[in-house]
């Protein structure tokens, strides 16, 4: 049947979600999603939108959804461009901003959807090594690399190492590089960071995605967005139009924009998570683990005598899933979603009983 296939079909290395199970699991810690429900405002604004309007297309300016973006961050709504996603925004990044002239930077260890999307738009990306202690240094950005920089693309806080970088530190990186766009992938930044978009009235070439597929507990939804000058907004409208005009649906227009207006559930639910990653990260230490700083909703953590596939393994047969990265340095390290303060608590146990055993 190969004949059938396009030519660049062989060269697309497709991204690997973590695994959603069909049988029943104790405790999901492996795919980040929250432990709380969404927003009662955003499942009522769903029921409500649940009725015969259902029959007509959808606002495909999603305008009320942009809206409440734009009002909870204080900038136009013009800034704001909406997807089916942050991955369907991140694939219309790559066509509108980075199939140019030149290498895109990106980290070697970070969201590997840029790998994916690389192979799929045909650009070139150069990875640049993580420091020692796996954070991004911006010296090794701004520095000459030989060619054209087409663009820069790095996930903050990072994925799977969960550390985060500070504003200055993103506004030395886009003014290294005022020809091309500095994207940040903001999927975690409502657990411990400050958000890029503060920088958009000083840089033009800033461009910040978000998602509501964390902090806001909509994963299911599937509601991703852009935020940046009015020029990239509009030209990212240009690739959206032309590939699927209507990404958003009238079911999660509606919850989307309730779970933005929603501040008070949002803040609640977010400081809950960050104070069971306190709790968490301190009780992995305590069974010898190595335990990453993070301003996510997960830990990257390595025992710092146990196997990191085999404590992975040893969860599962508990009914844990946690994920485990077999790549260069950081092999040894697991990546846990931090669950509810009951659901950590539950985890170090399971650890405590199954660790000595591993040794």
């Amino acid at each position: 049947m190969t004949r059938l296939f396009s030519r660049t079909l062989g060269a697309l290395q497709p991204y690997v979600p973590g695994e959603q199970p069909a049988e029943p699991i104790s405790l999901k810690l492996n795919t980040n999603e929250s432990p709380f429900g969404p927003s009662p405002l955003a499942l009522e604004a769903i029921r409500q939108a649940a009725n015969n309007d259902l029959r007509l297309y959808p606002d495909y300016q999603a305008q009320d959804v942009r809206d409440a973006i734009a009002d909870y961050n204080g900038i136009s709504s013009a800034q704001v461009f909406i997807g089916n996603s942050s991955d369907e925004v991140l694939a219309h990044v790559y066509k509108a901003l980075f199939q140019r002239d030149g290498v895109v930077l990106t980290p070697d260890i970070t969201y590997s959807f840029y790998v994916t999307y690389g192979a799929m738009f045909n650009v070139k990306q150069k990875q640049i090594p993580l420091a020692d202690d796996f954070s991004i240094d911006t010296a090794d950005y701004v520095v000459d690399h030989g060619e054209p920089v087409a663009g820069v693309i790095f996930a903050n806080p990072n994925a799977p190492t969960g550390r985060v970088m500070g504003l200055q530190e993103i506004a030395d990186i886009a003014q290294a590089f005022p020809e091309s766009a500095v994207v940040v992938d903001e999927a975690y930044i409502d657990f411990g960071g400050e958000s890029a978009v503060g920088l958009l009235g000083q840089l033009d070439n800033i461009v910040v995605v978000q998602t509501l597929s964390k902090s806001r507990a909509l994963a299911g939804l599937r509601v991703g967005y852009l935020m940046a000058s009015e020029a990239v907004v509009e030209a990212l409208g240009r690739v959206k139009d032309s590939f699927n005009p209507y990404p958003l649906d009238r079911l999660a227009m509606a919850g989307a924009a309730a779970a933005i207006r929603d501040t008070d559930y949002f803040d609640q639910t977010r400081q809950a998570i960050m104070d069971a990653r306190q709790e968490l990260s301190e009780d992995l230490e305590g069974l010898g683990f190595s335990v990453l700083p993070s301003a996510t909703n997960f830990v990257f953590a390595r025992h710092q005598q146990l196997d990191a596939a085999a404590i992975q393994r040893a969860l599962r047969e508990q009914g844990i899933l946690v994920r485990h990265f077999s790549h260069p340095r950081i092999e040894q390290f697991l990546r846990i979603t931090v669950g509810t303060s009951d659901e950590c608590r539950h985890l170090w146990k399971v650890l405590a009983d199954i660790l000595p055993g591993l040794g």
